[in-house]
């Protein structure tokens, strides 16, 4: 049975309703939808629509108002539902929401960015250090994991429109790069990658200095599958035409 997984980071789930979402879940119909950045609260969002379009809803919500938040909308319902990853540095900024279904493991996260400040780039990289054994424990309890969201780094420099940038900002440092190499390499199929290996193809576009009309963009919106997956991947699509938010949806058709 073919399954559509479809990841997209909204910048605000409300706002991004108002510009059209809803019409556009109706006509691209992903058995699941992944969100990151919801920027609310359970009780400010619509969820009667997405109940009505068959979705199960889950959320987890930052306890900082009109910040951060993670969502999965699911017409497959899950098993079992994981909120939040245990440690509270990241569970009180919404970040991780798991649902396990029969045949897969679906792990939505939202990374943080570290553009803000040079703290909020440690941050980051500390989050990257514990995320490594966190993933462990739960392959080693979960089988067949699909680990989609925001992951706010560019990995090579097919996934930036300017390599040679020489600004170093957060989101195309070294560090941050050689942590997707290493994850990659211990257990995880970039799933686009696996399909394009030589494309070029954006999820994010910065709002300053018109970005987006002229494809000044940056890979960094991901689905990754365990290696037992790599073969049910059937089908990869940016819809880099959607503009309810800053980001572009990122859909995979998986044979499971």
């Amino acid at each position: 049975m073919s399954t559509t997984i479809t990841t997209y980071n909204v910048n605000g789930i409300r706002a991004s309703i108002t510009k059209g979402l809803l019409n556009w879940v109706d006509s691209h119909a992903p058995e699941i939808l992944c969100l990151q950045e919801i920027k609310a609260t359970e009780a400010d969002i619509p969820v009667q629509e997405f109940h009505d379009r068959g979705y199960h809803c889950y959320w987890q919500s930052a306890e900082k108002k009109g910040y951060s938040g993670v969502a999965i909308l699911s017409k497959l319902k899950p098993q079992e539902l994981i909120i939040g990853c245990g440690n509270p540095l990241y569970d009180v900024e919404g970040r991780f929401i798991t649902a396990v279904f029969p045949t897969f493991t679906l792990i939505n996260i939202y990374f943080p960015s570290g553009s803000a400040s040079e703290d909020r780039h440690q941050f980051k990289m500390e989050f990257l250090a514990f995320l490594g054994p966190w993933i462990q424990a739960m392959k080693e309890t979960y089988k067949n994991v699909i680990l989609v969201g925001d992951y706010n780094i560019v990995h090579t420099r097919l996934d930036i429109h300017n390599p040679d940038r020489k600004d170093n900002p957060s989101g195309y440092r070294p560090e941050e790069r050689q942590w997707m190499t290493d994850w990659l390499a211990e257990g995880f199929c970039d799933a686009y990658r696996h399909k394009h290996p030589e494309d070029k193809v954006y999820s994010w576009w910065s709002f300053r200095a018109g970005s987006r009309p002229k494809n000044l963009g940056w890979r960094i919106d991901y689905q990754c599958v365990t290696k037992d997956l790599i073969d049910k991947i059937e089908h990869v699509e940016h819809f880099t035409e959607v503009k309810f938010s800053d980001h572009c949806p990122v859909s995979v058709m998986y044979n499971i």
